[in-house]
């Protein structure tokens, strides 16, 4: 090999004078080549250097020869372990003996690649192997351990089941980086209980209990580092799905919920464990979900939208450099291989391979590709698969991105033949160049625009520095616009001219937007109002002008931009949310996606879904991908909204839906966080449960939130539980709950580069600010009884549990139906009713003379909530079913069911409500206050009025009438 950089060199230096200090007892026993050797290694990885250096001893076992120079090693690593397993007793030596195997092996892996000239192909047997005997050989001392604590798991004839694990991605496809996660399944064949325990236990809850110890075993982290991350992300149901499910439950899964992504996602599932008829029953069940019988050509739609997320990804994350994401990167030949695979497997058994290179192979034998194409990448795949090792073995991080420092760039060159690191670059290039012109070839979407004729006179409007602004109005005017119009359109013009020069633009960008301003200028004097159209997609051009991906994806794709004019133009809402959000531009790609929200109940699958490509322990990440999930979701609500495509009742499912199911994330990741440090309660330890449930109160409680709403929350948790969490630093529970509620507090609540996640608004918890962060349901039942005031029952009246264990929703449901259906003196409760409403008005009412506020004016929407809440308050002690709902219009259905009021009255009530909340929510799409001319809604207020006088007039209306 040639010699080594200077930086690699002195980099050797300074590891090998620390390993001579630790290891002067093994220095002697080392040939001078192997010293040779050795200093190579140590300016290669840092990793191997750490690791030598704790255990010098490796050096003289590494250096056996039969290990060293033998290329097929891999077979042994199963009979090893489980030798080595076989006297261990204890769960914490046999944690720190597998740990301690793999460092040792991957030292080896490491060294044959980078010094002995291994292929890459090499590596991947031997790391995947690896990392099969550790999980398989964990797995199989776990569930000996858990038989003879707990009993063993039996199906109806009493015959021992085991758990089958299935090693998803690279894992499955006997292709492992250096340091990657592992994505693990575990499921079971048959449901039934132990046998030979001190109590039966259902199958599934041992093999729960089997999956969390060996996760523990693997991913806990100890003085001996980690055996690897495990995430569990990828199993049915994702996180709110349980760690070990049945073949019926799994085959129930994929046949009803199986997404396409999970169809990619099993292209590489591999049984780890061979447990004889059961791994071939589990094969064939799974094998039809992934392999259709017919051509599947619907696939190649699917893998356009996931190219348009990997850009996207790319963009957002500002991914620089990446060998994995990037255009002609990893990702982009694993899917040439799928798109084969996913829409040929089911006819070409010859494609119903896991090991990528084999799908290629397979791909090309069957005439899909050339055989040239083949070998271009192939070639360039392994050559991005070992650049990706290499990388993350320098210091065991998962990694895809270039290094910017010029050690690790000398290494790079230096291991892959390269004399400098700009003729790695280019070679590098090459390489991906090859394999992005193939991906387009392949599945390129439809989406580039054509090159538009523009008239001349954009360009020279744009072009020409208008110093007198009033000749740019005549000459807007000329093209057919309006003087007004044509004068603010040129001052706005201008502003942007002038405030572009500022912003630090580089060549491509200032080319890109000479390319755009033209064409946005034609589309925008098409506008009714090109002004006030122009100066709202000014704020977001502002903001994207350094960006220069956001700037090109406008020049190049037309449809992009025909979406952003209209929604722009319809809605200043959407406009200010593209604006402080420029990412949310990617979701102007795919139109039918942009218009069609999800089905409302899918919102947890979706945000599940989100998040699996966001590492579980990066919880920075984790904060902003929540973040991100919920302005995507927001921008399709409203641009379905403003296209028409959702009445406003169904605008408010879908906002509300979206933050249910935001809020369950959040307590999940708060859950995972804190539990990771303390341990749980001790009293569920054994049920999985979480004993913590959120309330929610207002519009989110009346399923009626709006676009910018705050969310009023109440958080509660299991009645009785004492004692202390089961952790390594143990708390009280309740202690445990308080710190529950601030992580999740702070998880809403923390400004990222794309905003906070929701306002939370506390204040309605028993005694308010001054009350406990988190109560005992018992307490909070007994604060209601015995210490609320009138106003927060009527709160209470729009309230329900979103969060919770059944118990906990079942419990809720008693203590609001116990205290709504209190008996109460109607004329009292009026009088009480009217002063609060009185005293509300008076502070929150803003309108002037001549106009009306569409909430707290006389008539408006907070009387009819307060009508409603007295009719609930009032009447609930004869009338149970009036506090079945927590919104307003099913409540006013109800009062028509209960004889309170009649159909006509209750229809009046409805269409006034519909009618203001439609006004205010069409004001609210242009960042206009709830204010009109008195001349409007008369007839919805008189009834308002009405009914407010019949049910109230105990307490009167007041001079707001």
């Amino acid at each position: 090999m040639s010699a080594l950089p200077a930086s690699m060199a002195a980099q050797a230096e300074k590891h090998w004078s620390l390993f001579a200090e630790r290891a002067a007892g093994v220095l002697p026993q080392l040939s001078a080549g192997r010293v040779t050797q050795l200093k190579q290694l140590f300016a290669c990885s840092d990793f191997a250097a750490d690791s030598l250096c704790r255990q010098p001893e490796l050096a003289l076992t590494l250096s056996d020869e039969r290990d060293l120079f033998n290329a097929d090693r891999s077979g042994r690593y199963q009979p090893e372990l489980t030798a080595m397993l076989n006297d261990v007793h204890d769960e914490a030596v046999m944690m720190r003996l597998l740990r301690q195997y793999r460092r040792r092996e991957l030292l080896l892996i490491a060294w044959r690649e980078m010094l002995l000239d291994a292929g890459v192909e090499e590596s991947f047997v031997h790391i995947s192997a690896l990392a099969n005997a550790l999980i398989v050989e964990s797995y199989r001392w776990l569930y000996r351990r858990l038989c003879a604590e707990l009993g063993t798991p039996t199906d109806a004839e009493d015959k021992a089941v085991p758990m089958l694990i299935l090693g998803m991605g690279k894992l499955g496809g006997g292709e492992l980086n250096f340091s990657s996660d592992i994505d693990l399944i575990f499921t079971f064949p048959h449901n039934g209980v132990t046998k030979g325990g001190r109590r039966e236990l259902a199958n599934q809850q041992f093999f729960i209990r089997l999956g969390q110890k060996l996760v523990n075993a693997l991913n806990q982290t100890t003085i001996d580092g980690q055996v690897y991350r495990v995430d569990m992300r990828l199993r049915p149901f994702g996180e709110s799905g349980p760690l070990a499910v049945s073949f019926t439950a799994m085959e129930d899964y994929y046949q009803h919920h199986g997404r396409t992504w999970e169809r990619y996602a099993m292209v590489k599932a591999r049984i780890l464990n061979d447990e004889g008829e059961y791994t071939a029953e589990l094969r064939a069940m799974l094998k039809p979900f992934v392999y259709r019988r017919y051509i599947d050509f619907g696939v190649i739609d699917s893998l356009r939208q996931m190219k348009a997320m990997i850009a996207a990804e790319v963009r957002r994350k500002g991914l620089k450099d990446n060998i994995k994401l990037g255009a002609g990167g990893i990702r982009e030949v694993e899917f040439i291989a799928q798109v084969f695979q996913l829409i040929r497997g089911g006819r070409e058994p010859a494609l119903q391979v896991r090991h990528l290179p084999d799908a290629l192979r397979a791909a090309s034998d069957a005439g899909a590709i050339s055989p040239e194409v083949f070998d271009e990448l192939h070639a360039s795949y392994r050559f991005l698969r070992k650049v990706e090792n290499f990388l993350q073995a320098f210091a065991d991080q998962q990694t895809q991105t270039l290094p910017q420092d010029e050690l690790n760039q000398d290494r790079l060159a230096w291991l892959t033949g390269h004399n400098s690191w700009s003729e790695f670059l280019a070679t590098l290039h090459t390489a991906m160049d090859k394999v992005h012109r193939q991906f387009e070839l392949l599945i390129g979407d439809s989406t580039e625009a054509e090159e538009e004729d523009v008239a001349q006179i954009w360009s020279d409007i744009w072009q020409t520095d208008w110093e007198d602004e009033s000749e740019l109005a005549a000459l807007l005017a000329e093209q057919g616009m309006a003087d007004d119009k044509a004068a603010r359109l040129a001052k706005n013009l201008n502003t942007f001219k002038e405030e572009c020069p500022r912003r630090a633009m580089g060549p491509q960008g200032r080319q890109a937007l000479e390319k755009l301003m033209p064409v946005l200028l034609e589309r925008v004097s098409q506008s009714d109002t090109p002004g006030t159209l122009f100066a709202r997609l000014q704020k977001l051009l502002l903001q994207i002008a350094t960006r220069t991906a956001y700037l090109q994806l406008l020049v190049e794709n037309a449809g992009a931009l025909t979406q952003l004019i209209r929604l722009c133009e319809a809605s200043s809402l959407v406009a200010e949310q593209l604006a402080r959000f420029p990412i949310l531009l990617d979701e102007l790609l795919v139109p039918q996606v942009l218009y069609n929200p999800i089905p409302p109940e899918t919102y947890k699958d979706e945000l599940r879904q989100f998040l699996l490509r966001v590492p579980e322990e990066d919880v920075e990440q984790q904060m902003e991908a929540l973040r991100q999930f919920k302005q995507i979701q927001l921008l399709r609500i409203a641009a379905a909204d403003v296209a028409g495509a959702l009445p406003l009742m169904k605008v408010s499912d879908h906002l509300t839906w979206l933050a249910e199911a935001i809020v369950e994330e959040v307590v999940n990741q708060a859950w995972h966080q804190i539990s990771a440090r303390h341990g749980v309660p001790a009293q569920l330890a054994d049920t999985g449960d979480k004993g913590f449930g959120v309330v929610a109160y207002g519009k989110l409680g009346g399923i009626e939130l709006a676009y910018s709403s705050d969310l009023d929350l109440v958080f509660v948790h299991q009645s009785g539980l004492t004692g202390q969490t089961n952790g390594d630093k143990p708390l009280d529970s309740r202690q445990f709950y308080l710190r529950l509620a601030q992580r999740i507090i702070h998880l809403f609540s923390t400004r990222t580069a794309s905003g906070v996640l929701y306002e939370l608004d506390m204040r309605l918890r028993p005694s308010g600010n001054a009350g406990l962060m988190v109560t005992p349901l018992d307490g909070y039942g007994q604060y209601l009884e015995k210490d609320a005031w009138t106003w927060e029952h009527q709160a209470l009246v729009r309230s329900r549990m979103i969060v919770g264990e059944p118990a906990l929703f079942e419990e809720f449901a008693r203590i609001r139906t116990h205290i709504l259906t209190r008996p109460r003196d109607a004329g009292a409760l009026a009088l009480e009713v009217v002063a609060m409403r009185e005293k509300m008005r008076e502070h929150l009412d803003r309108a002037k003379a001549g106009e009306i506020h569409l909430k707290q004016s006389a008539g408006g929407l907070v009387d009819i909530e307060f009508l409603t809440q007295f009719l609930v308050l009032a009447h609930s002690s004869e009338h149970e079913e009036l506090t079945r709902w927590s919104d307003n219009m099913r409540i006013l259905e109800m009062t028509v069911e209960t004889g309170l009021l009649d159909e006509q009255e209750s229809l009046q009530l409805r269409r006034a409500y519909c009618a203001i909340r439609d006004r205010g929510h069409r004001l609210s799409l242009s960042d206009l206050p709830g204010l009109v001319p008195d001349t409007e809604l008369t007839q919805e207020r008189q009834w308002v009025l009405a009914s407010w006088r019949k049910w109230l007039k105990a307490g009167g209306i007041g001079t707001g009438e």
